[in-house]
């Protein structure tokens, strides 16, 4: 457990959809907390997102991958953090089908190569943020506790789950203090769009189809970002060292796609007719829910936003902010959209 006085904070991956969110976040909780940002600026990473902090220079940015050992040792050495939440990371699942090299290095070799800067720090806390999918697909009853068994499905999935578990021998082997969270489908402002809502929601916008995979039946449970945030924060104040902790939405958060699809398009007074099935993703998960039971007894963390409230602000968010999501949309995400979808669907029919 962590105090809240000033601290020197590291976030990877902090120009991405999490990341920035999170960064929000600490800076509205803990205005005194110094906080350095380390992210590549992938196709995913955009400054924009963080730029109300860094015109206020109320956070420091470093552009460099977490794979790259030197770097990584000479800003540990440097800075000598307190806390790094470790967010970069490979994350959308289609890319992983069709290349897994680069997760597999951004994801595993990443990982461990902060691990080993920050077994060079004393009282460290080490924050590594992993995904449900780890667990793989459940049926239509139950939810997956932080003790079931790894059993990723797809190679983002399974990258995620190598890298918990480098996290876990670490502390086994040489007691880092590293705490690992395991998050259901986050969603909320500044989500890349080729993520699920994200891309619904825009497509809609524009009067362009949603890509539906399969038929529409698969299950997610959905959180807000920000009460993710909130949860990453209490993991590393509250958290014990070496545990699991399961983030998830609850019950109120578990919806088929299809219905999420017909909600965005009620939300913006869109018309059905825009859904469109395609052909369903390689071994696509059906249901995931977790157990955040423990969560909630050893943090102090629950959800507060309710699905239906949550999805009001991100849909309102995205149709204010269209030049931002425009600018996003019109670089490479277009050209992977027009191959990975487009031409996938008219192969398979």
């Amino acid at each position: 457990m962590i105090g809240i006085n000033a601290m020197n904070v590291l976030v990877t991956g902090g120009a991405g959809f999490i990341g920035s969110n999170l960064i929000h976040f600490l800076l509205e909780q803990h205005p005194e907390w110094q906080i350095t940002v380390l992210d590549s600026l992938t196709y995913a990473g955009n400054l924009e997102n963080l730029a109300g902090p860094l015109q206020e220079s109320k956070i420091s940015f470093v552009k460099g991958d977490v794979a790259d050992g030197e770097l990584v040792r000479e800003l540990f050495d440097r800075q000598r953090f307190q806390v790094v939440f470790h967010l970069a990371a490979e994350s959308h699942v289609d890319r992983s089908i069709y290349s897994a090299n680069e997760f597999v290095r951004t994801n595993v070799q990443g990982t461990q190569t902060l691990l080993n800067a920050a077994m060079t720090v004393k009282r460290l806390r080490f924050v590594h943020v992993s995904t449900d999918e780890v667990y793989g697909s459940l049926g239509p009853q139950g939810s997956f506790l932080e003790s079931s068994p790894l059993n990723p499905t797809s190679p983002y999935a399974a990258s995620k789950a190598a890298s918990d578990l480098m996290v876990l021998a670490c502390y086994k082997t040489h007691g880092l203090d590293a705490v690992i969270t395991r998050c259901t489908n986050n969603y909320g402002p500044y989500q890349f769009p080729e993520k699920f809502i994200p891309l619904f929601v825009t497509n809609a916008l524009e009067g362009k189809k949603l890509p539906l995979y399969g038929d529409g039946l698969n299950v997610r449970s959905w959180i807000f970002v920000r009460d993710h945030c909130e949860a990453l924060m209490l993991a590393a104040k509250k958290g014990a060292a070496g545990q699991i902790y399961n983030i998830g939405g609850g019950t109120d958060g578990e919806i088929p796609n299809i219905q999420v699809a017909k909600t965005i398009l009620a939300i913006l007074n869109k018309p059905e007719s825009l859904i469109e099935k395609v052909a369903d993703r390689p071994a696509h998960d059906r249901r995931y829910a977790v157990n955040s039971d423990k969560a909630r007894a050893e943090l102090g963390w629950r959800p507060r936003t309710c699905f239906e409230e949550g999805l009001q602000q991100t849909v309102k968010w995205y149709v204010e902010r269209q030049s931002w999501w425009q600018r996003v949309k019109s670089g490479e995400y277009q050209r992977f959209y027009q191959i990975n979808y487009v031409q996938r669907d008219k192969a398979a029919h």
